[in-house]
Formats: structure tokens, C-alpha cells, sequence
């Protein structure tokens, strides 16, 4: 018994003089005591916390050569090898984590909106419950500053960019036709629905080197990664049908829809400012297939739409009107994986491919056009630590257009073009501390058709100067292939591509659903197209010493929390600008830019009637246009232009919806600029027509039923 009492004994003695007594003091970057960060041995239960100085002190019974974690919410978890025989009142630093929901975001250049977005000045919803917006994405984005509203064409305008200079893209790839058919005066409209849509970037200068072929700026769609259930949403409209339905699987999930437009009853009670032959008709269905794997998700993409209209068109050089008849078909698909693998290595990757034919008659000579385009990328990124990430691709874009001009009895002539584009970049995200980040890279193209290579560098700095308030700086070369109007007649000419440089400052600050921004840019163009005729043509004489510039203010308020179920943001643009391009005899601001643009958004939620209301009120300055009765160029001025639009959702049930809308309540008589007759009257008079709206005002009314699993979704979203 004494024998095992003694062993007993021995035993513990030894226990207690084999540990190890560890101890040290917790501080940050600035040497200030971090109180209550874990510090343990890793594999084991041997540590402890720090108190209010900082200080910690446990002992371990491993021994040699361990590792010491060291974590703590706001800081980077630390690992770090040590000896433990020999670790005593010791300093250690943490460093602040620069993933944290409060560290620095580069914000210059770049507008969100979407639900997984660090900082958004849009949500989801917003996009298509904005007054005036009529489900249009491009619409909605217009009340956003930056955008120039030209009501006559209704694409996207970008600082002083034409339409052409910003590029579309689905899930990071090209879309080469983003916009319905048209014809001179008439709007149109974004082709893509809201419905399969999570998120929009909206860059209106300064961004990646990840996206290239656009002077001006990009737009990203992302659809949804992930339906919340199976459900099945019918829309009856004044303007026509709507169906869509999504079917969720384990792993896997499918949704889809449908829209059959048709304006002749509508455009039968309402008065019209267009001599409609056939008013505008289009079927159209989109679909999105996902399906996730344990380490990515594969996305399948595919939209479909047919359109048709006929009108006749003032033509001040010919007695009679000319009559216009365009049939459009488009279809695009893409297909696209993103994915993690490896040593925190991520691949995204992906193929789109886009076909569009028009078949335009005008008066009884016909034109027909074909593009095919297509779109590969890849891009992988490493993420070297939460500080470092390193992301390169290559991108390569394929394009053919043909087009026949066919006289009535006369000749046919022909034109086109056939592009190459290989394209390869890199860029490094380095994140000094949570308060400056830097995003930093380069973009390589080779252009086959052009016989040109271009190198274009890109950098952004981000600083945040106290918590919810931050600056960032941007800087960007960027190239374009010229626009289809010029290209299509390179077999007769040699271009090259337009370039242009931006400079961005941006102010941002963020904090309990209310958002600030401020931003003043500076964009240099070069190697604009010129050319020595009336319009665009075979025969015309063309170079690229054309150039520009624009400069200006961009501010941005919203308010979400101030007052109770209203939520409201103001945007407000100044812009000066100035371009010698197309047949321009000099530089002079081009006839699509307002110096001043002002939006006021209004959302208003009244429990009581079940119901949100909306307004919008939309301001642009007089835009200039050129009047050949005048010897100075572009001298003209309209008068300002101003909209004011409502609309009502009204819950019949939780998942049935009434709602109407109308735009240009007032009625104000808005005129975009005038078209002016080639040659003069007897007199030496150019006469003219006023470019107005086609109708004075909208109105819409529509019923929208879900029909889901939970039995609580709508389609307020889609509204």
C-alpha cells in the first residue's frame, strides 16, 4: 500500500513540474490591449482569454515545438509556431480584419444593387418598382446619377458615352444584344425581365480589368444562384400576358417565362403621336437552369424574342411619309460555372453565343442584317490570405455581321465584317488594413480585324476615413472596337479602336439605411471616329482622329429609415461635355447630353389600404441640337424636359396584386430636338419636325397572381 501511495505521488509531481507556463500580452496594430481574445494551444483545451490589459496566462502540458491561436472577432485569427518551454511575456499584434462588415469597399465608378451586395444603393426590389420604370431595368437605372434619360432611343447613357459604349453582361458574360430592335425616334427597351435577377452591378467608369470592349461603362446582371421554392407567377396586362413558373429540385432547379405583347388595344383607346401601320407586338420566354455541385453551381441561360412593328415616319425630304416595317428576331444563351477547388483557388468560367436578324423594310426597298457573336471566358483567383487575392483570365470574343441593302429595282449592296478579339488580365486586391484597400491590374487584347494590340491599365484605391465614411480613387484606359454603323464597312476601310481614359473620386458614406455618394470624374477620348458625309456610308471618308472629353458631379441620397414606411433617394448629375467626332466640324456638346439631371424617387408602404405607392419626378436641362438656319454649330437649345410618373400595387390578397401606373401625369409637352429636312425650301428655309414622345402619356394596368408552396410570395418584386 505504501508502495502505491508513493507511485501516486510521483506521478503527479511529475505531471505538475511537466508543464509549461505560457503568458504575454494581447494588443492591435496601434499597441492598445485587445480584451477577450481566445489564445489556446490548437488541438487541445489548454488556454484561455485576455483580460482587460490585454494579459493572459495558462499553462499546457505539451511540450517542444506547438501552435498558438490567437482569435478574436474584429481582428484576423493569428496561428503562429512556438516553443513552449520558452514562451513568457511575450507581445502579440493582432491585425484588424479586412473582411469585416464594416471595412473598406472600392465604391468609385460602381453603383449596386443587390441583396448580397457590402454596399448597395439599390435593392432588388427597387429595380422594378420605381414609378416610370414599367419593369424596365434600364428605366429604372436611369434615375440613378451618371445616366443621361433620352427619351427618343431608351438605352443606357453614360456620362457623356453613347448608348453603344456600355456593355451587357449575364453572369460575367457578354451579351451582345441587349436591347430590342428599333428605328429612328422610337424608344425601346432593355431586352431582359427582372424576374431572374438577384443582383445588378451598374459601373459607370473605373472598372475591372475583368470586362473590356466598352469606353464607357458595364452592366452586370446575376441571376439568382438559388429559388427559395416552387412557384408559378400569371400576369394579366393592358399591354398583354405574362406566365412564369420555377421548380426547385435537391440539388438542382429550373426557372422560366413567358410575355406576349401586344400594343393595338392599348394603343386603340389611347392617343398616339405616331401613324402606326401595325403598333409593336413580341413574344418572348427566358429560362434559367442551376444545378449546385458540393464545390460550384452550373448555370444555363437562354432568352428568346420576336418582334414586329410598322409605322410611317414623317420625312420632311419626300412629299409622303416613309414607311418603316421591322421584324426582329433574337436569341442568346450562355452557360457558366463558378467554383472553389484546391488551396482556396476559385474557377469561374463560361460560353454565350447571340443571334439577331432584322428584316427592315423601307418604303419598298428592304434591308436585312445578321450578327452572330460569341463570348468564352475563364478566370481563376487566389486568395493568397484574407489580404491578398490575386484573380487572371483570358476572354475571347467572336463576331459576324452581314447586311444587304436592297434598292427596288436597283442594285443590292453589301456589307459586314467578321472580329476576333483574344483578350488576357490580370488583377491583384490588396487589402493593407480594413480602412485602405487597393485593386490594382492590367487588360492585353489583340484585335484581328483592326490588326492592333492595346495594353490598358486599371487602378482603384479605396480609404475609409471614419467608420461608415470613405474615399476612393479610380483610374482606367479603355478601348472599343468602333460601333456596327462604321465597322460593318471595314473591308473598304482600316479603324482603330476609340480609347478613353477616366480619372474618378469618389465620397461614400453608409450607415443604418442611409447612403450618401458623391463623385467628380474626368473622361478623355481619343481615336473617335470621324467621317465627311451626311450620315454613315460606304463611300464616306473615315479616320480616327476624332476626340473629347467629359467631366462633371454625380450625387446620390437615400433615406430608408428616417420616416416610417417611406423610403426615397435623389440623384442629381452635372455634366460638361464636348466631342469632334462623326461629321462634327468642330467640338461641340453631342445632342444626347443635358448639362443637369435630376431624379426624386419616392416608395411609400400605407398598411391600411394594403398598398405601395410610388412617385417619380425626372428633371434634364435643354439639350442642344443643330440647326442649319444658324451658322454656329450646335447652338441650339430644347426646352427642359420633365416627367412626373406614379404608380399603385394594391394587395387584393397576399398573393394577388392590382396595379396601375401612369407616366407624365402632368402631361408636359416634352420635346427631345428636332429633325430638320436635308435640303431648304424655296426660301433658303430648312423646315423641321419636333422629335416628341409617341404618346403624351402611359398608362398601365395589371393583375399579377403567385401561386406558391408558402402561399405568401408575390410579384411585388416584379412590379
Amino acid at each position: 500500500m505504501k508502495s502505491i501511495f508513493t507511485l501516486i505521488i510521483l506521478l503527479f509531481t511529475t505531471t505538475i513540474f511537466s508543464q509549461n507556463s505560457l503568458s504575454g500580452t494581447i494588443v492591435d496594430e496601434k499597441g492598445n490591449p485587445v480584451t477577450g481574445a481566445n489564445v489556446f494551444i490548437e488541438g487541445t483545451y489548454d488556454g484561455t482569454s485576455s483580460t482587460e490589459n490585454g494579459e493572459f496566462n495558462f499553462t499546457t502540458t505539451t511540450s517542444g515545438k506547438q501552435i498558438l491561436v490567437v482569435s478574436f472577432l474584429i481582428f484576423e485569427t493569428l496561428k503562429t509556431v512556438i516553443d513552449v518551454t520558452d514562451f513568457k511575456n511575450k507581445t502579440i499584434k493582432l491585425r484588424e480584419n479586412v473582411t469585416s462588415l464594416d471595412a473598406v469597399v472600392v465604391t468609385a465608378g460602381t453603383l449596386e444593387a443587390g441583396d448580397k451586395s457590402r454596399v448597395s444603393v439599390l435593392k432588388p426590389l427597387d429595380i422594378v418598382t420605381t414609378a416610370g420604370s414599367a419593369g424596365n431595368i434600364i428605366a429604372a437605372l436611369q434615375t440613378l446619377p451618371g445616366t443621361q434619360s433620352v427619351g427618343e432611343d431608351g438605352r443606357l447613357f453614360v456620362r457623356g458615352g453613347e448608348a453603344n459604349e456600355t456593355q451587357t453582361f449575364v453572369d460575367g458574360i457578354r451579351v451582345a444584344q441587349p436591347y430590342g430592335a428599333s428605328t429612328q425616334n422610337l424608344p425601346t427597351r432593355g431586352r431582359f425581365s427582372p424576374f431572374l435577377f438577384s443582383g445588378i452591378s451598374f459601373s459607370t467608369g473605373g472598372y475591372s480589368a475583368e470586362y473590356g470592349e466598352a469606353l464607357s461603362s458595364v452592366l452586370i446582371l446575376n441571376t439568382q444562384d438559388e429559388p427559395d421554392q416552387n412557384k408559378t407567377d400569371i400576369a394579366l396586362m393592358t399591354v398583354g400576358l405574362g406566365i412564369g413558373n420555377t421548380q426547385k429540385w435537391n440539388k438542382s432547379s429550373l426557372s422560366v417565362n413567358a410575355n406576349y405583347i401586344n400594343l393595338a388595344p392599348y394603343q386603340a383607346v389611347i392617343p398616339q403621336n405616331v401613324d402606326w401601320n401595325s403598333p409593336f407586338q413580341s413574344l418572348s420566354g427566358e429560362s434559367v437552369y442551376r444545378y449546385n455541385f458540393n464545390t460550384g453551381i452550373l448555370k444555363f441561360y437562354a432568352a428568346f424574342d420576336s418582334s414586329k412593328f410598322d409605322i410611317n415616319q414623317e420625312n420632311f425630304n419626300s412629299l409622303a411619309k416613309t414607311r418603316v416595317n421591322l421584324n426582329n428576331t433574337n436569341f442568346y444563351m450562355n452557360t457558366s460555372y463558378k467554383g472553389n477547388f484546391g488551396n482556396n483557388w476559385q474557377l469561374t468560367s463560361g460560353l454565350s453565343y447571340g443571334n439577331s436578324q432584322n428584316k427592315i423594310g423601307i418604303d419598298l426597298n428592304d434591308v436585312k442584317n445578321t450578327e452572330n457573336a460569341a463570348h468564352l471566358k475563364l478566370k481563376l483567383k487566389k486568395s493568397f490570405s484574407e489580404r491578398l487575392k490575386l484573380s487572371f483570365g483570358a476572354d475571347y470574343f467572336a463576331t459576324q455581321f452581314d447586311e444587304n441593302y436592297n434598292e427596288y429595282l436597283g442594285t443590292t449592296n453589301t456589307s459586314g465584317y467578321n472580329s476576333n478579339i483574344a483578350a488576357v488580365y490580370t488583377e491583384m486586391d490588396i487589402f493593407f488594413s480594413k480602412k485602405l484597400a487597393v485593386k490594382a491590374g492590367f487588360r492585353a487584347s489583340n484585335n484581328d480585324l483592326l490588326k492592333e494590340n492595346t495594353l490598358s491599365p486599371r487602378i482603384s484605391l479605396a480609404y475609409k476615413i471614419v467608420k461608415n465614411s470613405q474615399f476612393s480613387l479610380a483610374y482606367g484606359d479603355f478601348t472599343q472596337t468602333p460601333n456596327v454603323d462604321y465597322i460593318k464597312y471595314s473591308k473598304f476601310h482600316q479603324f482603330e479602336s476609340e480609347k478613353a481614359s477616366h480619372y474618378i473620386l469618389n465620397f461614400q458614406y453608409n450607415k443604418e439605411g442611409k447612403t450618401f455618394r458623391a463623385e467628380a470624374y474626368y473622361k478623355d477620348y481619343s481615336n473617335l471616329v470621324k467621317y465627311d458625309t451626311q450620315i454613315a456610308q460606304y463611300n464616306s471618308v473615315y479616320n480616327n482622329n476624332g476626340l473629347g472629353y467629359a467631366k462633371g458631379l454625380d450625387l446620390f441620397w437615400r433615406d430608408g429609415k428616417s420616416i416610417k414606411n417611406l423610403e426615397y433617394w435623389i440623384s442629381y448629375s452635372y455634366i460638361d461635355t464636348k466631342r469632334d467626332y462623326k461629321n462634327f466640324p468642330t467640338q461641340a456638346t453631342p445632342n444626347f447630353v443635358a448639362n443637369n439631371n435630376l431624379s426624386v424617387v419616392t416608395k411609400y408602404w400605407i398598411s391600411d389600404w394594403k398598398s405601395q405607392i410610388g412617385f417619380t419626378n425626372s428633371y434634364s436641362s435643354g439639350r442642344p441640337y443643330n440647326n442649319p438656319n444658324e451658322v454656329t454649330f450646335m447652338n441650339g437649345k430644347t426646352k427642359s424636359y420633365s416627367n412626373l410618373s406614379f404608380n399603385w400595387a394594391y394587395l387584393l390578397t397576399t398573393q394577388k396584386i392590382l396595379y396601375f401606373s401612369v407616366s407624365n401625369i402632368l402631361g408636359t409637352q416634352n420635346v427631345f430636338g428636332y429633325d430638320y429636312a436635308k435640303n431648304p425650301d424655296e426660301t433658303g428655309y430648312y423646315n423641321r419636325k419636333e422629335i416628341t414622345p409617341t404618346a403624351d402619356r402611359f398608362f398601365f394596368v395589371g393583375f399579377f397572381w403567385t401561386i406558391s408552396q408558402n402561399k405568401k410570395d408575390n410579384q411585388l418584386k416584379n412590379l
